[in-house]
């Protein structure tokens, strides 16, 4: 994206170029990968000839300025429909915009559309969805994983120089994993979560996906920020995200939880897990295994989940896919009682998190125990789905529970291809530390480098 915004300035490049060829790609792969459910065409050319035309007159809004974002399709555009990926809201047109679509169109970022994801985000495959399932770019006959598959789905592809998800369990970490880029969840309550329609309103988060940890950056630092119209914002200052990369991480200390992060590992994930440690010794001060007491508890998610949906799924359960519905309902019997005592022990948990670093500056865990399952495979035996989705979430969630920062970034391939991530965390409101580390361990191995073969022809932007 730096790059991009330079030649945008330099007059060697146009907005409407690099719009134009993601829009190209997106007719030439969205029919193989279902990564949108609505392409912005139009408006998109539109946003790109105006922000060329502003580039021009020397009113350069910032390294967004240009640039082709996707949104995930449970976050509010104003005119374009919002479908969360169901037939409940497949004619749904809100009114107005979220609020982190107002700061990216504040930062001159060109809309190109709205990504498919697992119905309502209550899932982590994407396989389930009224629009069909969302195919994963390095291997088709794969899942691209969700809930914001489609976002994961459409920046290696180029269909889009990056994309907004959301997270709830780990639904932009796991896909970004799964789909070999980036994807950054920032502390609860960093990004306004306003006109984005909620699956757990006490675990939601607002983060972008990319093609590199600099690119995340950048996304990051446009759509942070205190939003006095939504409660659960929190008024803390906002770090320079992009200029601390290259302060490098020697300085700061690394804890290994290995005691259920690291367990059951399929053996490709330990192997390049095991690199990747052993590549961190050389780029910070100080690795150290630590012990972790991890919460499993999903009682305050489905209690939720339900208390959002429970007047349509009384009125129009016909309108949710039936697995959908089905897990909904599991929130139907949560008492007042039971959800106060798992709103308290969020809170403890939250508070109690923060011991953790006076040992070390961050965490690092695999992202996910396991490559993208086939397609084919879920398919074959529908139980399997929710137990290999809470299986690839295992390691994700908890950071959710604790609000903690965390990003994922490719640190390997499996010998058939396929990303594996690492992923890192750090204590709230760090996100700076988090992408210092993420941002030297890239620069230090070429993992990202790597392209889809199929798309290797195109070539770069």
């Amino acid at each position: 994206m730096s790059e991009l915004s330079r030649r945008f300035r330099r007059k060697e490049l146009s907005p409407v170029e690099i719009t134009q060829e993601c829009l190209r790609r997106t007719e030439k792969h969205n029919p193989r990968l279902n990564a949108f459910i609505t392409v912005m065409a139009e408006s998109a050319l539109a946003e790109a000839r105006a922000a060329e035309e502003e580039i021009s007159r020397g009113h350069w809004r910032g390294p967004l300025h240009g640039i082709p974002i996707a949104l995930k399709d449970l976050i509010d555009t104003a005119g374009v429909r919002t479908t969360s990926a169901s037939a409940l809201h497949k004619d749904r047109l809100p009114t107005e915009d979220a609020e982190v679509v107002r700061k990216l169109r504040e930062a001159g970022a060109v809309i190109v559309g709205k990504t498919n994801l697992h119905e309502f985000a209550y899932g982590g495959s994407s396989l389930i969805s009224h629009f069909g399932d969302v195919h994963n770019p390095w291997d088709v006959n794969r899942i691209a994983g969700g809930s914001s598959g489609g976002s994961a789905a459409s920046v290696p592809a180029g269909m889009a120089c990056a994309a907004i998800g959301t997270d709830t369990a780990g639904s932009i970490r796991e896909p970004a994993a799964l789909c070999g880029c980036v994807g950054i969840k920032p502390t609860y309550g960093r990004v306004s979560s306003r006109g984005v329609i909620p699956l757990s309103t006490s675990l939601d988060h607002v983060g972008p996906l990319a093609a590199s940890v600099e690119d995340a950056a950048i996304v990051l630092q446009a759509i942070a920020g205190y939003d006095p119209a939504d409660i659960t914002s929190a008024e803390v200052p906002v770090t320079d995200y992009v200029s601390v990369l290259k302060e490098g991480a020697k300085d700061l200390r690394v804890g290994v939880p290995r005691a259920y992060s690291f367990d059951d590992l399929d053996p490709e994930v330990a192997s390049a897990m095991g690199h990747a440690l052993m590549g961190m010794e050389t780029l910070v001060g100080h690795i150290k295994d630590v012990q972790i007491e991890v919460p499993t508890d999903r009682t305050l998610q489905a209690a939720e989940s339900y208390a959002y949906h429970a007047e349509n799924v009384a009125k129009n359960p016909e309108l949710y896919q039936p697995e959908t519905l089905r897990r909904i309902c599991t929130g139907e019997k949560v008492t007042a009682a039971e959800y106060m005592q798992k709103r308290r022990e969020l809170e403890v948990a939250r508070r109690g998190i923060r011991d953790v670093f006076a040992e070390v500056d961050l965490l690092v865990t695999p992202t996910t125990p396991v490559p993208a399952p086939a397609i084919a495979d879920l398919r074959a035996d529908p139980g399997a789905l929710r137990p290999a989705e809470l299986r690839l979430l295992r390691n994700t969630r908890p950071f959710n529970v604790w609000g903690l920062p965390a990003i994922s970034v490719p640190c390997g391939f499996t010998q058939g291809g396929l990303p594996i991530g690492l992923q890192i965390a750090g204590p709230h409101w760090r996100e700076d530390l988090v992408l210092r580390l993420a941002y030297a361990y890239e620069q230090a191995t070429a993992w990202h480098k790597r392209r889809i073969p199929e798309l290797k022809q195109e070539g770069d932007f």
